[in-house]
């Protein structure tokens, strides 16, 4: 360890650079909401408040647009990814949608589908896939009669329901619709200790890779809506391409978790299967081991959090979670939000590791944001390329970008009205979209060379890991005459 952070020394003198600290060059994209009914507007906008692109909608937004490449590269090529809230949704409470629309730049329909049926309701997030498939997460609608076979203890709600959840991916059918193609449902996933006739009856510290169903209140008698059957409220899911996996949050539970994606469905249902061999159960959870009965209320580390993502390869930190935990202190209509970044017990490979009758750690986070931000629905947050951090009050509908030492370089405040707010605002690099999959030296595919690129070779030749991308000298092989070549390019540029 000594000797590779003497590289880098050796290397940052050298060269005479650091991270910058200073804004990212970029887009930010994002949709201010005013109230609960009504249309919105999606604002892509420029660091000088120029904006640059919008999208009218007839429907509200569920939570935060995305961009996603089209046929041909540019900005201008992109299609904008848009879940909304549906006029009658067959299930509602905080962060209810119900389609989700892909969009030209221009703001054609290319293709719309809707998940608001007797039996699931999406609500809140998406994410786009690097396919052009989508994931979407839902509401799964139980009855009490269900539950109580599974061996729920009670459920004390006027609908006399249960809401579990699920999450599908869809993939465009070409018709200007979409067409399921994988799913996994928290339902085929749990364990309990209340009843032995019962299905998955066992002790629950032997099984965290389970969800207990006796955890947490299924709904309440009123809300967003009027009374529901909420029981497990995911607010976000994201993926990493590399490992194939899902990680999503559930403020309910106070709790993320991580799936395996590359399961078939059926493997999905089941307990072995997919890449890591354990089918569609949790590969690794965080923030509450109490809900696994391998801690106490002391261990919580997290509250009704959203936006967990991970840390993008070549970003400082990758691979790391980072999230906005929403009540980090206090409680109800008051209490201060903080971001959290944290380092999971993971290999290179995405094998998560726990100690016999021990949570799964850290058992703290390395990084964190909290200075006067706060709010209680939606909020988020984002790593930058240059290592600053993207972060959305909600509530006050305020963007703001900090660098790592906490200073903010960037903000922005829809003052529109008073009622405005803004779930997650995300920014994309000036030439994101542009074609630079065969760029030499672009280690981390952002577009742009820079000391991220050095750092990242270096580690590539370090861990004895080979891309085309690093070996700018084309002898087959990542070396010091690589690192030197991408030096030189980083200056001259």
């Amino acid at each position: 360890m000594k000797r590779n952070m003497h590289i880098y020394a050796a290397l940052l003198m050298i060269l005479g650079v650091s991270l910058s600290q200073d804004v990212f060059e970029g887009y930010t994209l994002f949709t201010p909401q005013v109230g609960i009914g009504g249309g919105a507007t999606t604002y892509l906008m420029d660091n000088d408040y120029n904006i640059i692109q919008s999208w009218n909608h007839s429907n509200g937004p569920a939570s935060m647009p995305y961009l996603i490449s089209g046929d041909e590269p540019g900005f201008e090529n992109t299609l904008l990814i848009y879940p909304y809230r549906v006029d009658n949704p067959t299930m509602e409470s905080g962060g209810v949608g119900g389609a989700v629309q892909c969009l030209t730049f221009e703001g054609e329909l290319v293709w719309e589908y809707v998940l608001s049926n007797s039996d699931y309701q999406h609500h809140h997030d998406v994410e786009p896939l690097p396919n052009g498939n989508v994931l979407l997460i839902a509401w799964e609608k139980k009855t009490a009669s269900d539950a109580y076979a599974m061996g729920r203890e009670e459920i004390d709600n006027p609908l006399n329901q249960m809401w579990s959840s699920a999450i599908f991916e869809i993939q465009p059918d070409g018709n200007g619709s979409a067409e399921v193609v994988w799913e996994w449902h928290l339902w085929d996933h749990l364990v309990q200790d209340y009843c032995p006739d019962c299905p998955n009856y066992a002790t629950i510290s032997d099984h965290p890779e389970l969800f207990n169903i006796n955890n947490g209140d299924a709904g309440t008698a009123s809300g967003p809506g009027g009374a529901n059957a909420d029981w497990i409220h995911i607010n976000a899911v994201h993926y990493h391409n590399e490992w194939d996996q899902i990680v999503f949050s559930s403020r309910y539970q106070s709790e993320i978790f991580v799936i395996d994606h590359s399961t078939t469905t059926e493997e999905a249902a089941g307990h072995s299967g997919g890449n890591y061999g354990k089918g569609g159960d949790f590969l690794y959870r965080w923030g509450n081991p109490q809900n696994y009965n391998r801690g106490h209320d002391s261990d919580q580390i997290i509250s009704d959090q959203h936006s967990i993502n991970w840390i993008p390869e070549g970003y400082p930190g990758e691979n790391n979670f980072i999230l906005f935990n929403n009540y980090h202190s206090g409680s109800g209509p008051s209490g201060e939000s903080a971001v959290l970044e944290f380092v999971p017990p993971v290999d290179e490979s995405g094998n998560y590791t726990i100690e016999d009758g021990e949570p799964y750690g850290p058992d703290s986070y390395i990084w964190s944001y909290d200075e006067n931000i706060f709010t209680a629905m939606q909020g988020g947050t984002f790593r930058l390329p240059n290592g600053n951090t993207l972060i959305t009050d909600c509530d006050s509908a305020h963007i703001l970008e900090v660098n790592s030492e906490g200073e903010i370089v960037w903000e922005y405040t829809d003052n529109g009205s008073s009622n405005t707010v803004i779930a997650r605002a995300q920014k994309y690099a000036l030439d994101y979209f542009d074609d630079n999959d065969d760029m030499q030296g672009d280690i981390n595919g952002d577009g742009t060379l820079n000391i991220l690129d050095l750092v990242s070779l270096i580690n590539l030749i370090l861990s004895g890991e080979n891309i085309n991308t690093g070996d700018l000298n084309e002898d087959g092989m990542l070396n010091i005459l690589d690192v030197v070549l991408l030096a030189n390019l980083i200056l001259n540029n």
